[in-house]
């Protein structure tokens, strides 16, 4: 349970469920191990049982694996659950697997994210994908968090098409809404004044996130637009290395680092932005683009995995190529240069999200998959 996306929606879903309709909910996870902190710190998960299994770890590991296996097995014959829903590779396949070989009546998955892609090495893809495949067969139904999973999983053969349910990953959209209230207060806080137009990422500064090429992309962008900041939030292993990618293009004065923050700085720190742009080379469904939607910002995006369901040209934001770097440039220009553009595209993606994309949106839906298979059994 790291900070990210998958986490919070899991999160969410838990204590819906709880608060709601009154289900009993265990959570079973293991350590949050690495650079991005931990969300369940602070008292996140309220009153959400959580087990803590230290073997299941997010590496491959035989030994931690087999260790890890182990423990889902006996906390669900502990727990006796009508539904075990899974989250993540590592989670889904384990989780899978025990929840399977006891007979639980739903067993459902949730692809946040394809575990193969282009930029693995054939074999790794082959063997993720193989993985995928394998741990469909012990579920019952897969939910995607975009359109653009199902179609990636039902094209790799991971399985049949009717055995998937799209449901947008849900989030609390009320600090959303009130994001633009913070304007001003963030603004001073970062050293931007009333000119300068703010451009937000939201991303891990890591592997295949787009933080070089947006920076890349920066360099025409500020020589016509001088007025144009970057605030890049949250934190990574590339850290050092973009900061001397900003430092050797003399774009130092444009970039400001606001670090890992907490899921509830995040609305604060849109407030301050006037458009959010995503780079990433894939990603289900990024949560920063709806999110900055619902707080009435423009969103640019790659065209991959998700992106294009809420990224709609002309409409909510700006769609390019993936990779195209020129075509990231003239986006970035685009709505520098053309206020009334920003707040027309923010006002129609605000409108056209915040519903779906609620939390309790999600949890209903999700609910109604877990009861529909308990019916069948």
């Amino acid at each position: 349970m790291i900070i990210g996306g998958a986490q919070e929606n899991t999160l969410l879903n838990c204590l819906d469920l709880i608060r709601e309709y009154g289900d009993d909910v265990l959570l079973l996870t293991g350590p949050a191990l690495g650079p991005e902190g931990d969300l369940l710190s602070q008292g996140r998960a309220g009153e959400l049982p959580v087990q803590v299994l230290p073997s299941l770890r997010r590496n491959i590991h035989p030994k931690w694996d087999w260790l890890a296996s182990r423990e889902i097995s006996k906390a669900l014959m502990e727990f006796k659950p009508d539904v075990v829903h899974t989250h993540s590779a590592k989670g889904g396949l384990l989780g899978r697997r025990a929840a399977w070989k006891l007979n639980v009546p739903a067993v459902v998955h949730t692809i946040h994210g394809a575990p193969f892609h282009p930029y693995q090495s054939s074999l790794a893809r082959e063997f993720f994908r193989r993985c995928e495949r394998w741990a469909s067969a012990r579920c019952h139904r897969l939910i995607s968090v975009a359109d653009a999973m199902t179609d990636m999983m039902v094209e790799a053969g991971v399985a049949p098409r009717e055995k998937f349910k799209t449901i947008y990953s849900g989030m609390n959209v009320e600090p959303f809404t009130r994001a633009k209230e913070h304007r001003a207060a963030v603004r001073r806080k970062y050293g931007f004044e009333d000119e300068h137009v703010v451009i937000g990422k939201i991303a891990r500064l890591f592997h295949l996130k787009g933080h070089q090429d947006l920076i890349n992309a920066a360099v025409a962008v500020v020589k016509s637009q001088p007025n144009v900041r970057f605030l890049l939030v949250g934190d990574g292993i590339l850290r050092k290395s973009l900061t001397q990618q900003i430092d050797e293009l003399g774009l130092s004065k444009h970039f400001v680092f606001a670090g890992l923050v907490q899921p509830s700085e995040v609305p604060t720190l849109i407030g301050g932005m006037d458009a959010l742009v995503h780079a990433s080379y894939r990603e289900g469904l990024a949560r920063a683009l709806p999110q900055a939607l619902i707080a009435g910002l423009p969103v640019i995006s790659y065209d991959v995995d998700g992106a294009r369901e809420v990224t709609i040209t002309g409409q909510t934001g700006i769609l390019v190529p993936a990779q195209d770097v020129s075509a990231l440039s003239e986006a970035l220009e685009a709505l520098a240069l053309d206020g009334a553009l920003r707040q027309r595209l923010g006002e129609e993606g605000q409108r056209r999200f915040t519903e779906q994309f609620d939390h309790r949106t999600m949890t209903a839906k999700v609910r109604e998959v877990y009861l529909e298979q308990i019916a069948k059994r």
